[in-house]
């Protein structure tokens, strides 16, 4: 009888994210720092546009929160492991 390794080798060299190429490089500062600027002027000149839409947002966040963060409830769907 042959036996197989059938157990998945770790690689050495960990796949490119978006969070690995944004956290602690340049660009990820820049990106950061834009953001932040962004949001600085629109509190400053358009509090009240974003005042107005804050009922929606909270109505908005709830179904994009069922869509991505339900992720990890154990769903399967007839593995076992």
């Amino acid at each position: 009888m042959s036996t197989t390794d059938t157990t998945p080798h770790a690689s050495p060299i960990p796949p490119k994210r978006w969070r690995t190429i944004l956290v602690g490089t340049p660009l990820g500062w820049a990106v950061t720092l834009a953001l932040a600027a962004l949001g600085v002027h629109l509190f400053a000149n358009h509090t009240g546009h974003i005042v107005a839409a804050l009922p929606y947002l909270l109505l908005l966040a709830c179904p994009l929160m069922h869509l991505f963060m339900h992720g990890g409830h154990g769903h399967h769907h007839g593995r076992r492991g």
